[in-house]
């Protein structure tokens, strides 16, 4: 069983950077995370990937006021992703023509949701970004819906202030991602043998991006 939960881990993991990758060739508009990633490389001499990953360890810092415990896929988030989209960018050209932009972001939204499912589901812990919400939202008390809307709008806005791309895709991936998520966790979330039940995790909590999130 803990072979299976590392391999899907991994698996997602890598498979949500290439989903990445394949939204940013479409060039219809990113999710809101990808948009402040896009936007800050923009301004520095850093690929994609790089970018992530630095973004992803300082959200992860932000666990440290709000007590949040990271666990494995924690961690392996930061880095397999930034590392999976320079892969996936350097792989896939870009989308010439609407018709094959298009493919790419619907591929891009589907992968991502199946990523979301395989490493979610794989029991190892959030990803920063979504850690960052739940904190939120406990130390709070404010719902996780509007902690989660809080943060996107204002990651958002940054990131399109940086010069990120806010388009059509922006609008699919912020209203598809969390039914199709939902619809991938149950079918992918290893189940949990020491209580005989699955664990049910919210579709709240699915990646923003992620980032990443």
């Amino acid at each position: 069983m803990l072979a299976r939960r590392l391999v899907q881990l991994y698996l997602g993991l890598a498979l949500y950077g290439f989903s990445m990758a394949l939204q940013i060739r479409a060039t219809l508009g990113l999710a809101p995370w990808d948009v402040l990633n896009q936007g800050v490389v923009r301004h520095v001499s850093l690929s994609y990937g790089t970018v992530t990953m630095i973004i992803g360890a300082a959200v992860l810092l932000l666990w440290i006021p709000l007590r949040q415990r990271p666990g494995l896929g924690t961690i392996s988030n930061v880095f397999v992703i930034g590392l999976s989209v320079d892969a996936g960018l350097a792989l896939v050209p870009d989308g010439r023509g609407l018709p094959l932009r298009l493919l790419l972001l619907a591929a891009g939204v589907v992968l991502n949701a199946v990523a979301g499912g395989l490493y979610i589901g794989a029991r190892f812990g959030p990803g920063p970004r979504d850690g960052l919400m739940t904190g939120f939202s406990r130390r709070t008390g404010r719902s996780i819906r509007l902690v989660r809307t809080v943060i996107e709008v204002t990651v958002l806005a940054v990131g399109w202030l940086l010069g990120g791309q806010v388009g059509i895709g922006t609008v699919v991936y912020a209203f598809g991602i969390g039914p199709l998520v939902q619809v991938f966790l149950r079918l992918l979330t290893v189940p949990d043998r020491s209580r005989d039940r699955v664990v049910a995790v919210s579709p709240a909590a699915a990646p923003e991006r992620a980032a990443a999130g």
